[in-house]
């Protein structure tokens, strides 16, 4: 894989400011592929530091299997404006109506719904205020409840720098460390350092600081979604610093959900394994009712 892969878009693919009620979001939107049977749309919903780009590397698969891929920044990331400073336009509940606002605008009946970490927990906040946009709902290394307390301190000396320095002196201190973990990892993970740069700078630090609080305090909520009427697909790699893969296992479990551990990935299969990933999400997309 090239570095640039993740942020190069995919053939036929098209990017663009996705107009909502609720704002503007950019958007990679990949049709499915000439001769394939179109077998619904999903939505992609990122996670902390990451962007649109982290689903880049699934789009030609899920399209040879008839599914039309929209993935999007949300509000304060990379390519989504936002507020830079104001942290309450971040509340988890804006920013799951932020998602049902893009279900809507995209004026499909009903959609697949995806949320890689951050953005799984993102997906559920909507799925709990309103199902009936949503054919199903995939959770990928996205955990029942607070990241794991290594994460969590990763998380608070982020939230620490960012209080008192600039997203630049910040980018630089990241690099000099070393790629972190993934939660905190926006130096982590395929693609040209200097792309990787202009993301981090694009994003916005009240979104990072209010995401970020939100990942170390999330109440388990597992109950209450396992009561809403859809299928759902846990999916994660084989091992996982950010939620534990035995925690996902119990998940799982608890919502009656479909459970994929992706071989050889870590917290993001997306861009580890991709091509087994969408066969595995195109594997449970298929079996959902029309």
């Amino acid at each position: 894989m090239s570095h640039n892969a993740t942020f190069t878009p995919p053939p036929d693919a098209r990017v663009y400011p996705l107009r909502t009620a609720r704002g503007e979001f950019a958007v990679v939107d990949s049709p499915v592929a000439d001769g394939a049977e179109p077998k619904g749309v999903v939505l992609m919903l990122p996670g902390f530091t990451g962007s649109k780009e982290d689903f880049t590397l699934l789009h030609e698969p899920l399209a040879a299997r008839g599914y039309r891929i929209v993935a999007v920044d949300g509000r304060g990331q990379y390519e989504s404006d936002g507020p830079r400073d104001d942290e309450s336009a971040y509340a988890q509940q804006e920013l799951a109506r932020d998602a049902l606002a893009q279900a809507a605008a995209l004026d499909e009946p009903r959609l697949h719904l995806l949320g890689h970490s951050l953005g799984g927990q993102i997906a559920r906040a909507a799925v709990l205020l309103d199902h009936s946009p949503f054919r199903s709902l995939t959770l990928m290394s996205s955990g029942p409840a607070q990241i794991s307390v290594s994460q969590q301190q990763r998380v608070k000396l982020l939230r620490d720098a960012l209080a008192i320095r600039s997203m630049a002196d910040v980018w630089e201190a990241i690099q000099a460390m070393g790629p972190p973990e993934q939660v905190g990892g926006p130096a982590l993970g395929p693609g040209d350092p200097a792309r990787l740069r202009l993301r981090w700078l694009g994003t916005k630090p009240a979104q990072l600081l209010a995401t970020g609080q939100q990942l170390c305090t999330e109440p388990d909520r597992v109950a209450e979604l396992a009561a809403v009427p859809l299928p759902f697909h846990v999916v994660s790699g084989e091992r996982d610093d950010t939620w534990p893969v035995p925690l996902l296992d119990d998940m799982a479990v608890r919502l009656d959900a479909r459970r994929t551990t992706v071989p050889g990935a870590e917290h993001s299969p997306n861009t580890d394994e991709p091509l087994a990933t969408a066969r595995a999400l195109a594997g449970f997309w298929d079996t959902v009712p029309a």
